[in-house]
């Protein structure tokens, strides 16, 4: 089952957050995929066949030997499972506690923080875009990341966990979303510059320039 290809489905302008975090997934486990775009200004993801195949008509989808699924963290819990460590990287830290947190924390910048990712899209990550002056709700937002980022990060270490996890690229992408006139403090601008520099996320990057 785990030999069966691998198809991933994203967004066709490469901006999604989730879409990456599931790229970057299975980059990091060295597994062979094959990328398909979906146009989500054409409202492909409603169209067949893509909406028979994702079940919520969103993206990412993962489609492994006829097995079709969608949202991004059970993507990543799904290939945790088929292709685990020590065979494959693993994207997990080892202890039932630190699976925990970890997965407190995708939660956490999945469903929080919403005025800040509003206010602060992908492209401002991805391509550099001008950014306007923070709301009040933006701001609140802004200081509640780096509160928690402080308190997961408190030595300035370069990972949330023994070893790097994918919650490490979903935190730092949601840190690098403080861009232009936001100051990132030192420690946490390190952090997220060394995890932008791993290759899988340089791979997206990469992807993500030649979609412009």
């Amino acid at each position: 089952m785990s030999d069966a290809p691998l198809t991933l489905y994203v967004d066709a302008r490469l901006l999604s957050p989730y879409a990456m975090s599931a790229y970057v997934a299975l980059a990091g486990k060295g597994l062979p995929v094959e990328l398909r775009m979906i146009d989500l200004q054409a409202g492909e993801q409603r169209l067949r066949p893509y909406a028979s195949r994702a079940l919520t008509a969103r993206v990412p989808a993962l489609t492994h030997q006829g097995f079709h699924l969608t949202e991004s963290s059970a993507i990543i819990e799904y290939v945790e499972e088929v292709f685990p460590a020590p065979q494959y990287a693993a994207l997990f830290p080892d202890s039932a506690q630190a699976r925990a947190r970890m997965r407190q924390i995708q939660a956490w910048l999945r469903s929080d923080l919403g005025a800040l990712r509003e206010e602060r899209p992908t492209e401002v990550v991805f391509h550099g875009a001008a950014v306007e002056p923070l709301s009040a709700a933006a701001e609140a937002a802004a200081a509640k990341l780096l509160r928690v980022a402080q308190t997961l990060l408190p030595k300035g270490q370069p990972s949330l966990f023994d070893r790097w996890t994918i919650a490490d690229t979903e935190l730092a992408l949601m840190l690098r979303r403080l861009a232009g006139d936001d100051e990132l403090p030192p420690a946490l601008q390190r952090y997220a510059d060394e995890q932008w520099q791993r290759p899988p996320v340089q791979a997206w990057l990469k992807l993500n320039q030649e979609a412009r």
